[in-house]
């Protein structure tokens, strides 16, 4: 008896989009062969059958039209966190979560921003759900449940990572929102970490040259240091998300330590 090895079924997706609340791109990747090449478009639709309007279309151009496609159909539509909604768009299988309604207005603890997952029309709608509402959860913790075009715009670095952390290359790798969360802080600690030590090694520099030529630092710290701390102290607490937070703490720590002789 011959027993055939299965490969593991892991989830896929085709695209990853964060959306504001008239369909405007913010983020989002797209994966394997949608819409990463000219000759990958899907099917075409009335507006791409008029090859004299748009001669040489781009991947770009393909991408926009399939948003403005997909914007159509969610438009006025408000998913909850815990009940992704789904549409079918270009033979693909499309669900999303937040948003408003028509004629209202974003609230206090949420926003008009959607995360959409794109999947093929064979993938469970199910599962495509389960995915979109685990991203968008661990979106409102990273955006301190502010899930606004203009809070997504100020931390698009986290929006980023955390796309990374939940797919690589059209592949679910995590789901659990605290634990996509936690992953992203982590890994933005870690850039910031050596992006610190290498300003602290300039500033340390910059202090003992300011003082072999007879310029003594300002009240112990340096001046790179000094500018850190005032960008980090400029920052208004009602305005900030735990990772600028934990960023804050990180710079003004680092500045005291940049000249430790003048503290």
């Amino acid at each position: 008896m011959v027993i055939s090895a299965l490969p593991p079924l892991l989830p896929r997706v085709d695209a990853i989009l964060i959306l504001d609340g008239e369909g405007n791109r913010l983020a989002g990747k797209y994966y394997g062969d949608f819409l990463t090449s000219t000759s990958s478009s899907p099917s075409t639709t009335d507006e791409e059958k008029e090859p004299s309007s748009k001669p040489n279309l781009t991947v770009e151009d393909l991408r926009s039209s399939f948003e403005r496609q997909l914007q159509t159909k969610i438009q006025g539509i408000a998913a909850r966190p815990d009940a992704a909604e789904v549409i079918t768009v270009n033979n693909k299988t499309a669900v999303f979560c937040g948003g408003t309604a028509h004629g209202a207005t974003p609230s206090g603890s949420g926003g008009d921003v959607r995360v959409v997952h794109v999947g093929p029309n064979t993938e469970s709608e199910l599962l495509l759900a389960y995915l979109c509402e685990g991203m968008y959860e661990a979106l409102g913790h990273l955006m301190g449940g502010q899930t606004d075009r203009n809070m997504v715009l100020d931390n698009l670095e986290l929006v980023f990572l955390l796309i990374d952390e939940h797919c690589d290359g059209g592949i679910i790798l995590e789901v659990d929102a605290n634990k996509l969360a936690g992953s992203v802080l982590l890994r933005d600690e870690e850039e910031n970490g050596d992006m610190m030590n290498g300003a602290g090694a300039g500033a340390e520099q910059a202090a003992a040259g300011g003082q072999a030529g007879g310029m003594p630092a300002m009240n112990g710290f340096s001046a790179a240091g000094f500018n850190i701390g005032m960008g980090a102290r400029g920052l208004q607490s009602g305005d900030i998300t735990i990772a600028q937070a934990f960023r804050q703490a990180k710079a003004q720590i680092i500045a005291g330590l940049s000249n430790p002789e003048g503290m």
